[in-house]
């Protein structure tokens, strides 16, 4: 008799493989509910972009365009990059997979920050590649221990910069010299999803370094900045082999009519939605200082959230704001993510953390 809790037509990897967890709603006082737990942009999208979804949504009776070809082409223009080293997928978590596709396998490793995304690790197992984790130093990327991680049978490095869920970013010296210690035979893929709200002028951007070296890939989203999380939009850059093989492992049509409406109209909206990131910057400032100062420990970050090292307390923690109907991203043992929302939800979680504390 075959066991109900394994199947003998299925991969016995998804044994060990949990179903990644999104950021939870939860309900408090008066029916409050504040979600502070997926890194989403508090803002809906501008009325151009509504409208230009809405006059997608007159086509859905047909097929999308397969090579997103006008998408491709304003992201070209706007990154000053040929067409051919633009790739795209469902969100740069979706390009990712594409990528574990094309390189990972049975006995290929791929060398990763931990704690970093936590995709990361449910991907990288599914490909049957196996996970390196490099704890973090100072909440942020040990480059020079990834670097010492690598091996002959490393095929890929991750570098979340600013990473998740720290917001902590490395700059680029550092980054520079790291790129130049890792094979030519390694590709090293630069997740930049939070790249927009990067103010520190000493974090590089990615596609400025991508294009000399033929195995860096950088992946950046639609998702936080532009405000699209819900239509399933990302992009790659990188050089025609690498931007080739992620066309390859694009599910036909994964990325939808209404995406490629919503990212070409948000491309020609970008100052205004720049704007908004501006003033998620701003309310990132005055919720680390207003932390700091009611005594947590809270490291710089250049995403839109911060972090919270809580340790055994981080579950408890979380409970509380969800007392007030404020759910944050609890990493039990370890600490709580806080994504920024209005200023009246800042404040709302603000007054949880700062009596938390106090009661600590």
């Amino acid at each position: 008799m075959v066991s109900e809790s394994k199947s003998p037509y299925l991969r016995s990897v998804l044994e060990s493989i949990p179903p990644y967890k999104p950021g939870l709603k939860v309900v408090g006082p008066n029916g409050r509910s504040i979600k502070l737990s997926s890194n989403e942009s508090p803002h809906g999208p501008l009325p151009s972009v509504r409208e230009a979804v809405a006059r997608a949504s007159e086509e859905l009776n047909r097929y999308p365009d397969p090579g997103s070809e006008e998408l491709v082409s304003a992201l070209a223009r706007r990154l000053d990059v040929p067409e051919e080293h633009v790739a795209l997928g469902a969100g740069s978590v979706g390009l990712l997979q594409q990528l574990l596709e094309a390189v990972g396998e049975p006995g290929a490793e791929v060398v990763y920050a931990w704690r970093s995304f936590e995709a990361y690790p449910l991907l990288v197992e599914l490909t049957g590649a196996a996970s390196v984790r490099v704890p973090l130093k100072d909440e942020t990327h040990d480059l020079d221990a990834i670097a010492d991680a690598v091996t002959e049978n490393t095929r890929m490095v991750l570098v979340c910069n600013p990473n998740n869920p720290t917001g902590t970013a490395v700059r680029e010296e550092e980054l520079v010299a790291f790129l130049d210690r890792i094979p030519e035979s390694v590709l090293v893929v630069l997740d930049e999803a939070y790249h927009e709200y990067v103010r520190d002028p000493r974090v590089p951007d990615g596609v400025s370094l991508y294009r000399d070296r033929p195995n860096v890939a950088v992946l950046r989203t639609f998702s936080k900045a532009y405000g699209l999380a819900a239509v399933r939009l990302g992009f790659l850059v990188g050089h025609p082999q690498v931007a080739a093989a992620v066309r390859k492992t694009l599910v036909p049509f994964a990325v939808n009519h209404l995406a490629q409406a919503a990212g070409i109209a948000s491309l020609e909206a970008e100052e205004e939605l720049l704007e908004r990131v501006a003033a998620t910057v701003k309310e990132r400032e005055r919720v680390r200082d207003a932390l700091i100062a009611s005594g947590w420990t809270v490291p710089p970050t250049e995403a839109n959230f911060v972090w919270l090292r809580v340790g055994e307390d981080t579950n408890d923690f979380a409970a509380e704001c969800a007392k007030e109907g404020v759910s944050v991203r609890p990493f039990a043992g370890e600490g709580a993510r806080v994504s920024l929302g209005t200023p009246e939800e800042n404040d709302v979680f603000l007054s949880v953390a700062t009596s938390y504390d106090k009661r600590r």
